[in-house]
Protein backbone atom coordinates (compact mmCIF):
# COMPACT_ATOMS: atom_id res chain seq x y z
CA UNK A 1 0.00 0.00 0.00
CA UNK A 2 1.36 3.43 -0.98
CA UNK A 3 1.42 5.99 1.81
CA UNK A 4 2.61 9.59 1.99
CA UNK A 5 4.69 11.00 4.83
CA UNK A 6 6.44 14.22 5.78
CA UNK A 7 10.08 13.51 6.53
CA UNK A 8 13.74 14.46 6.77
CA UNK A 9 16.60 12.38 5.36
CA UNK A 10 18.83 11.57 8.34
CA UNK A 11 21.04 8.83 6.86
CA UNK A 12 21.85 7.26 3.49
CA UNK A 13 23.80 4.09 2.70
CA UNK A 14 24.82 2.84 -0.73
CA UNK A 15 23.28 -0.46 -1.72
CA UNK A 16 24.76 -2.04 -4.82
CA UNK A 17 25.77 0.01 -7.84
CA UNK A 18 22.77 2.29 -8.13
CA UNK A 19 20.54 2.01 -5.05
CA UNK A 20 20.44 3.71 -1.65
CA UNK A 21 18.97 2.69 1.66
CA UNK A 22 17.59 5.91 3.10
CA UNK A 23 16.66 6.49 6.74
CA UNK A 24 13.84 9.01 7.07
CA UNK A 25 12.71 10.66 10.27
CA UNK A 26 9.00 11.21 9.67
CA UNK A 27 6.21 13.06 11.38
CA UNK A 28 3.75 10.19 10.96
CA UNK A 29 5.81 7.04 11.57
CA UNK A 30 8.97 8.09 13.39
CA UNK A 31 12.19 6.62 12.00
CA UNK A 32 11.85 4.34 8.96
CA UNK A 33 14.22 2.80 6.44
CA UNK A 34 13.33 2.78 2.73
CA UNK A 35 14.98 1.41 -0.39
CA UNK A 36 15.48 4.09 -3.06
CA UNK A 37 16.09 2.14 -6.25
CA UNK A 38 18.31 3.84 -8.81
CA UNK A 39 18.80 6.90 -6.54
CA UNK A 40 22.58 6.94 -7.17
CA UNK A 41 22.05 7.51 -10.89
CA UNK A 42 22.52 11.25 -11.58
CA UNK A 43 19.37 11.43 -13.74
CA UNK A 44 17.20 9.58 -11.21
CA UNK A 45 14.11 11.43 -9.98
CA UNK A 46 15.07 10.19 -6.50
CA UNK A 47 18.65 11.56 -6.59
CA UNK A 48 17.85 15.04 -5.20
CA UNK A 49 15.23 14.03 -2.62
CA UNK A 50 17.49 11.39 -1.03
CA UNK A 51 20.34 13.80 -0.17
CA UNK A 52 21.10 14.18 3.57
CA UNK A 53 19.07 16.83 5.47
CA UNK A 54 16.44 17.08 2.68
CA UNK A 55 12.99 17.91 4.04
CA UNK A 56 9.95 16.98 2.00
CA UNK A 57 7.05 14.64 1.30
CA UNK A 58 7.79 11.03 0.46
CA UNK A 59 5.58 8.40 -1.18
CA UNK A 60 6.47 5.03 0.29
CA UNK A 61 5.39 1.46 -0.40
CA UNK A 62 5.34 0.31 3.21
CA UNK A 63 6.05 -3.20 4.44
CA UNK A 64 7.05 -4.93 7.67
CA UNK A 65 10.71 -4.68 6.69
CA UNK A 66 12.32 -2.08 4.48
CA UNK A 67 9.80 0.03 2.57
CA UNK A 68 10.33 1.21 -1.00
CA UNK A 69 10.55 4.91 -1.85
CA UNK A 70 8.46 5.55 -4.97
CA UNK A 71 8.78 9.31 -5.23
CA UNK A 72 9.55 12.44 -3.26
CA UNK A 73 8.62 16.09 -3.32
CA UNK A 74 11.31 18.37 -1.92
CA UNK A 75 10.22 21.24 0.33
CA UNK A 76 13.74 22.30 1.36
CA UNK A 77 17.14 21.00 0.33
CA UNK A 78 18.76 22.85 3.28
CA UNK A 79 21.10 24.28 0.67
CA UNK A 80 23.09 26.62 2.93
CA UNK A 81 24.02 23.68 5.16
CA UNK A 82 25.24 21.61 2.22
CA UNK A 83 27.37 24.46 0.85
CA UNK A 84 29.33 24.99 4.09
CA UNK A 85 31.59 22.31 5.58
CA UNK A 86 31.14 23.64 9.13
CA UNK A 87 27.34 23.76 8.89
CA UNK A 88 27.37 20.27 7.34
CA UNK A 89 29.31 19.03 10.39
CA UNK A 90 26.81 20.58 12.83
CA UNK A 91 23.82 19.24 10.88
CA UNK A 92 25.44 15.77 10.64
CA UNK A 93 25.69 15.69 14.43
CA UNK A 94 22.02 16.75 14.76
CA UNK A 95 20.75 13.92 12.54
CA UNK A 96 23.19 11.40 14.06
CA UNK A 97 22.00 12.24 17.58
CA UNK A 98 18.39 11.91 16.37
CA UNK A 99 19.17 8.55 14.74
CA UNK A 100 20.97 7.08 17.77
CA UNK A 101 18.40 8.37 20.29
CA UNK A 102 15.27 6.98 18.62
CA UNK A 103 13.82 3.54 17.94
CA UNK A 104 12.36 2.55 14.58
CA UNK A 105 8.68 3.26 13.96
CA UNK A 106 8.00 5.16 17.16
CA UNK A 107 6.25 8.38 16.06
CA UNK A 108 7.10 11.52 18.02
CA UNK A 109 5.62 14.57 16.24
CA UNK A 110 7.20 16.92 18.82
CA UNK A 111 10.68 15.55 18.09
CA UNK A 112 10.08 15.67 14.35
CA UNK A 113 9.15 19.35 14.61
CA UNK A 114 12.20 20.01 16.77
CA UNK A 115 14.63 18.36 14.32
CA UNK A 116 13.11 20.28 11.42
CA UNK A 117 13.21 23.63 13.29
CA UNK A 118 16.82 23.08 14.40
CA UNK A 119 18.07 22.24 10.89
CA UNK A 120 16.10 25.16 9.47
CA UNK A 121 17.64 27.60 11.99
CA UNK A 122 21.14 26.43 11.06
CA UNK A 123 20.23 26.72 7.38
CA UNK A 124 18.96 30.28 7.95
CA UNK A 125 22.25 31.41 9.47
CA UNK A 126 21.61 31.33 13.23
CA UNK A 127 24.68 30.59 15.38
CA UNK A 128 25.11 26.84 14.71
CA UNK A 129 27.13 26.27 17.89
CA UNK A 130 24.31 27.63 20.06
CA UNK A 131 21.60 25.87 18.03
CA UNK A 132 23.40 22.55 18.60
CA UNK A 133 23.54 23.25 22.35
CA UNK A 134 19.80 23.96 22.35
CA UNK A 135 19.16 20.68 20.54
CA UNK A 136 21.37 18.74 22.97
CA UNK A 137 19.45 20.16 25.94
CA UNK A 138 16.08 19.44 24.33
CA UNK A 139 17.12 15.85 23.45
CA UNK A 140 17.83 14.97 27.10
CA UNK A 141 14.22 13.99 27.85
CA UNK A 142 14.13 11.75 24.76
CA UNK A 143 17.18 9.98 26.22
CA UNK A 144 15.38 9.60 29.55
CA UNK A 145 17.55 12.24 31.23
CA UNK A 146 16.05 14.99 33.38
CA UNK A 147 18.65 17.44 34.72
CA UNK A 148 17.65 19.60 37.69
CA UNK A 149 17.83 23.15 36.37
CA UNK A 150 15.11 25.11 38.17
CA UNK A 151 16.48 24.61 41.70
CA UNK A 152 19.39 23.12 43.66
CA UNK A 153 19.57 19.35 43.00
CA UNK A 154 20.37 18.73 46.69
CA UNK A 155 18.35 21.14 48.84
CA UNK A 156 15.76 22.44 46.37
CA UNK A 157 16.57 26.13 46.92
CA UNK A 158 15.87 28.36 43.95
CA UNK A 159 18.03 31.30 45.04
CA UNK A 160 21.78 31.71 45.43
CA UNK A 161 24.93 31.26 43.37
CA UNK A 162 24.80 28.08 41.35
CA UNK A 163 27.43 25.65 40.09
CA UNK A 164 26.80 22.53 38.01
CA UNK A 165 27.26 19.03 39.36
CA UNK A 166 27.48 16.08 36.98
CA UNK A 167 27.27 13.71 39.95
CA UNK A 168 24.10 15.29 41.38
CA UNK A 169 22.62 15.69 37.90
CA UNK A 170 22.03 19.41 37.88
CA UNK A 171 22.56 22.73 39.61
CA UNK A 172 24.12 23.04 43.06
CA UNK A 173 23.60 26.16 45.16
CA UNK A 174 26.47 27.70 47.13
CA UNK A 175 25.15 26.12 50.35
CA UNK A 176 25.54 22.59 48.97
CA UNK A 177 28.77 23.07 47.06
CA UNK A 178 30.73 20.67 49.30
CA UNK A 179 28.42 17.80 48.26
CA UNK A 180 30.44 17.52 45.04
CA UNK A 181 34.11 18.53 45.10
CA UNK A 182 34.18 18.06 41.30
CA UNK A 183 31.45 20.61 40.57
CA UNK A 184 31.82 23.04 37.66
CA UNK A 185 31.92 26.72 38.56
CA UNK A 186 29.78 28.50 35.97
CA UNK A 187 28.62 32.05 35.40
CA UNK A 188 25.10 33.27 36.05
CA UNK A 189 24.78 33.78 32.27
CA UNK A 190 25.56 30.09 31.60
CA UNK A 191 23.05 28.98 34.27
CA UNK A 192 20.37 31.13 32.66
CA UNK A 193 21.11 29.81 29.16
CA UNK A 194 21.05 26.16 30.26
CA UNK A 195 17.55 26.82 31.59
CA UNK A 196 16.47 28.74 28.50
CA UNK A 197 17.77 26.04 26.14
CA UNK A 198 16.00 23.29 28.10
CA UNK A 199 12.62 24.99 28.57
CA UNK A 200 12.28 27.49 25.69
CA UNK A 201 9.72 26.98 22.94
CA UNK A 202 11.92 27.19 19.83
CA UNK A 203 9.33 29.17 17.88
CA UNK A 204 9.99 32.02 20.34
CA UNK A 205 13.73 32.04 19.69
CA UNK A 206 15.04 35.44 18.70
CA UNK A 207 18.60 36.25 17.76
CA UNK A 208 20.73 34.89 20.59
CA UNK A 209 24.12 36.50 21.02
CA UNK A 210 26.41 34.62 23.40
CA UNK A 211 29.93 35.57 24.48
CA UNK A 212 32.69 33.13 23.53
CA UNK A 213 33.59 32.38 27.17
CA UNK A 214 29.94 31.56 27.95
CA UNK A 215 29.84 29.28 24.89
CA UNK A 216 32.87 27.43 26.24
CA UNK A 217 31.15 26.97 29.62
CA UNK A 218 27.99 25.61 28.00
CA UNK A 219 29.91 23.25 25.76
CA UNK A 220 31.94 21.89 28.68
CA UNK A 221 28.88 21.25 30.90
CA UNK A 222 26.67 19.74 28.19
CA UNK A 223 29.47 17.50 26.86
CA UNK A 224 30.36 16.26 30.37
CA UNK A 225 26.69 15.53 31.16
CA UNK A 226 26.23 13.59 27.89
CA UNK A 227 29.46 11.69 28.48
CA UNK A 228 28.36 10.62 31.94
CA UNK A 229 24.72 9.72 31.28
CA UNK A 230 23.79 9.31 27.60
CA UNK A 231 25.74 6.15 26.73
CA UNK A 232 26.39 7.67 23.29
CA UNK A 233 29.77 7.90 21.63
CA UNK A 234 29.17 9.65 18.31
CA UNK A 235 31.85 10.09 15.66
CA UNK A 236 30.03 13.22 14.46
CA UNK A 237 30.50 14.78 17.92
CA UNK A 238 34.22 13.93 17.93
CA UNK A 239 34.55 15.50 14.50
CA UNK A 240 32.82 18.68 15.74
CA UNK A 241 35.29 18.89 18.63
CA UNK A 242 38.27 18.43 16.29
CA UNK A 243 36.84 21.04 13.95
CA UNK A 244 36.45 23.52 16.83
CA UNK A 245 40.11 23.03 17.77
CA UNK A 246 41.19 23.50 14.17
CA UNK A 247 38.99 26.61 13.85
CA UNK A 248 40.58 28.04 17.00
CA UNK A 249 44.05 27.62 15.49
CA UNK A 250 43.23 29.61 12.34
Amino acid sequence: MLEKCEGIVIRTTSYGETNKIVTLYTREWGKVGVMARGAKKPNSRLAAVTQPFTYGYFLVQRSNGLGTLQQGEMISSMRSIKEDIFLTAYASYIVDLTDKSTDDRKPNPYLFELVYQILNLINEGFDAEIIVNIFEMKMLNTLGLYPVLNQCAVCGNTDGHFSFSIREGGLLCHRCIEKDPYHYKISAAAVKLLRVFYYLDLSRLGNISVKQETKEELKKIISAYYEEYSGLNLKTKKFLNQMAKFDGMI
